[in-house]
């Protein structure tokens, strides 16, 4: 089981990005989806994460700015941010709970994608 993200890079303060994220391997079903991100010398912290039935989170502090979104039948999570600032500097990170034929239940994590906010 595999969660590959995309979309990272270097924007400038106010512009948006959008990230994606796809699972891949033998998974017979995923139940939720998310976002994290950790900043240089910080913890790693939720932003969002989405059930399959379409039951969503969102840290308190960046409701309004980033959106979450799945598309089930690709297995793919979104996450839309706008209006990004230096202090949204981060490593974000998919995760994603899955249910395999063989393992049961899993906690999957992906590599990470860097978004860089500066001018």
């Amino acid at each position: 089981v595999q969660l590959v993200e995309s979309g990272g890079g270097l924007v400038q303060p106010g512009g948006s990005l959008r990230l994606s994220c796809t699972a891949s391997g033998r998974i017979s079903s995923i139940n939720a989806m998310g976002w994290y991100r950790q900043a240089p010398g910080k913890e790693r912290e939720l932003i969002a994460s989405r059930t399959n039935g379409g039951s969503t989170k969102y840290a308190d502090a960046l409701k309004g700015r980033f959106t979450i979104s799945r598309d089930n039948a690709k297995g793919t999570v979104y996450l839309q941010m706008n209006n990004l600032q230096p202090e949204d500097t981060a490593v974000y990170y998919c995760s994603a709970v899955v249910i395999t034929s063989i393992e049961g239940s899993l906690e999957v994590w992906g590599q990470g994608t860097l978004v860089s906010v500066s001018a």
